[in-house]
C-alpha cells in the first residue's frame, strides 16, 4: 500500500495571543523571536495513522507538503516518525496558502508520484481552520473523501472501514481505495521520533518541486486574503473575598455578583 500524507508547517497554536503580531503588509503572523513554526496537529496525526497502516499492514509514506523551504522542517519531522520519502511543493504559505491553490499543487504532484492507494490530511489547518483541502484534493483526483475521521481499518485489499465523526454520533463507512481521508485527533497519539528517527531525517533529501515542474505554472489563487486582525485580548481582574465562614463567603460572592450585574 502507497500511502501519500499532505502536511501543512504554521504557527504554533499554543502561543499566546499577546505574542502574535501582525506582518508590515498586513496579511500574515509574524511570530516572537525564538518560537518557529511546527506542524499542524491534525497533520501530525495524519502521519501516525500512515506509519501504523504501514507497520501493520506493509507499504510506504510518502510525504508532500506546500510552502516555503520553513515546510522542509514539517517535511524532516515525518521523516524521522517513520515516513520513507518527504517532497517540498513550492508554494504559498501559511494564511496566504489558499486551498485551491494548494489542493490543485497537491493533486498534481500526486500524480508524479507511483499509484497512491491512500490520502491522508489533518481535517483541517489550525491557522485558518478552513478544512477545505482534503475534500478538494479528492475531488480533483476523481476519488471518494471523507472528513473527520476518527479511526481506519482495511478491508481486504481494495476498501477501508472508516469512523467519520457526525454531529452528535459516529457513522461507520465503506469507503473504496484509493481515497482522501481528513484524519482527526481522536484516531491516535503522534509518536515522538525515535534518536535513529532524528537522524534519518536530517541526512534525508527532501527535493523541491516548482509549480512549473508539476505543470501549473499559471496557477491562480480562487481566494485572496485581504487583512488579518488579531483581537485585543479581554482584560482580566481577580478579587479576592474573604470571610469568616463558608456560608459568609457565599454571601459576600452573592452581593458582589449583584453589584455587578451578574445574577
Amino acid at each position: 500500500m502507497h500511502i501519500v500524507v499532505a502536511l501543512k508547517q504554521v504557527f504554533d497554536p499554543n502561543t499566546p495571543v499577546v505574542q502574535l503580531r501582525i506582518g508590515a503588509e498586513g496579511r500574515s503572523i509574524e511570530l516572537p523571536s525564538g518560537l518557529s513554526p511546527v506542524m499542524n496537529g491534525y497533520d501530525a496525526n495524519a502521519v501516525e495513522a500512515a506509519i501504523a497502516l504501514k507497520e501493520k499492514h506493509g507499504g510506504s509514506v510518502t510525504a508532500l507538503s506546500v510552502g516555503d523551504d520553513g515546510a522542509k522542517n514539517a517535511l524532516r519531522r515525518a521523516v524521522g516518525m517513520g515516513a520513507d520519502r518527504a517532497i517540498h511543493i513550492a508554494g504559498p504559505v501559511g494564511l496566504a496558502a489558499d486551498s485551491i491553490v494548494v489542493a490543485a499543487l497537491l493533486a498534481a504532484a500526486i500524480r508524479k508520484l507511483p499509484r497512491f492507494d491512500l490520502i491522508l490530511c489533518g481535517r483541517q489547518a489550525s491557522d485558518t481552520d478552513a478544512a477545505q483541502v482534503p475534500l478538494l484534493l479528492a475531488a480533483a483526483l476523481d476519488v471518494p473523501g471523507v472528513v473527520p475521521v476518527k479511526s481506519v481499518t482495511p478491508d481486504g485489499e481494495e476498501a477501508l472501514l472508516v469512523d467519520r465523526i457526525a454531529d452528535g454520533m459516529t457513522q461507520k463507512l465503506r469507503v473504496d481505495l484509493p481515497a482522501v481521508l481528513g484524519v482527526s485527533n481522536e484516531i491516535n497519539k503522534p509518536r515522538t521520533a525515535s534518536l535513529k528517527g532524528v537522524m534519518l531525517a536530517r541526512k534525508a533529501e527532501v527535493p523541491t518541486w516548482t509549480a512549473a515542474e508539476i505543470g501549473l505554472a499559471d496557477l491562480e489563487p480562487g481566494l485572496q486574503l485581504r487583512r488579518v486582525s488579531i483581537p485585543t485580548p479581554p482584560e482580566g481582574r481577580a478579587e479576592l473575598i474573604a470571610a469568616a465562614s463558608a456560608s459568609a463567603a457565599g454571601t459576600a460572592l452573592a452581593d458582589r455578583l449583584r453589584q455587578e450585574g451578574m445574577i
